[in-house]
């Protein structure tokens, strides 16, 4: 099992789970214990979308935070199915060589990209963080890559650095699964990455409030309890902020579609 870790002193969380055959969220807390939304309707009188895209997208986040201080949560997070924090994503970006403690493009005898080097991920491969993964047959090298996704909020075009965080409504954790042996024989991504079941993510969405600096994260990734990776996002090539200013300028980010950027890839000790 692949477990893949994002640290930093967070206390409020959303993760999308599965409810009598229906899809809803879940309020999760630094103690990582859960309120579901009839619970927060009967505390609190406040009656909240099914749909976490409208709660992320409307009014609803703050009328939350105003009755925050009423909430009672005592729900173990093994008592829900956790889906995917997106399902609708039209773009999930990935980039490609920009941490500085993965040198991958010295293979390729370059310098460090000064511009995003991007790809495409079809919403299609993403599954909840505990779902399993399908690896065809014809794959002889599955790797991991454990990377910080974001979720734009706001319609984004052509927007400066110094704003570019703003446009993002939250974080959460993505596996880049990939065939390794495919992606160098095709010398490109998209194969190679777009398997159904090629994408976990998860577990909730991290509000971007609650996150002062992306670009200072810790990230790990254990394999059967092994570290396999162990590195931050202070090591990035691009910061986030340069990340979203290049691809708003490149193409529109819309808010009711969900893009999802992952912005690179931290060091492998090594691959499976």
């Amino acid at each position: 099992m692949t477990i893949i870790n994002l640290w930093r002193y967070f206390y409020l969380k959303l993760a999308r789970i599965l409810k009598r055959d229906s899809t809803s969220f879940i309020i999760i807390n630094s103690e990582r214990k859960a309120i579901t939304l009839d619970e927060i309707a009967k505390e609190t009188g406040l009656t909240l979308p099914m749909n976490l895209e409208q709660f992320l997208f409307g009014e609803y986040f703050q009328r939350l935070k105003e009755v925050m201080g009423k909430l009672t949560f005592v729900n173990d997070l093994n008592e829900f199915k956790i889906l995917p924090p997106i399902i609708d994503s039209f773009k999930i970006i990935c980039l490609a060589f920009n941490y500085i403690d993965q040198p991958s493009w010295l293979r390729f005898g370059k310098d460090p990209p000064k511009e995003p080097v991007i790809s495409l991920k079809p919403r299609t491969s993403l599954i909840g963080p505990m779902d399993d993964i399908l690896c065809p047959k014809f794959v002889k090298q599955l790797d991991y890559e454990g990377e910080l996704a974001l979720v734009i909020g706001k319609k984004c075009r052509k927007v400066a650095e110094y704003d570019a965080l703003k446009y993002v409504s939250g974080y959460f954790v993505l596996n880049d699964i990939s065939a390794r042996d495919l992606q160098f024989a095709d010398k490109q991504y998209t194969r190679a990455k777009g398997f159904d079941t090629f994408g976990p993510c998860g577990p909730w969405l991290t509000t971007s409030d609650e996150i002062p600096d992306p670009n200072n994260l810790h990230i790990t990734t254990n394999v059967n309890g092994e570290i396999r990776q162990n590195s931050s996002t202070k090591n990035l090539v691009l910061k986030i902020d340069k990340i979203i200013s290049s691809m708003s300028k490149v193409m529109t980010l819309e808010p009711e579609y969900q893009p999802a950027l992952q912005v690179g890839l931290p060091y492998l000790f090594h691959q499976v």
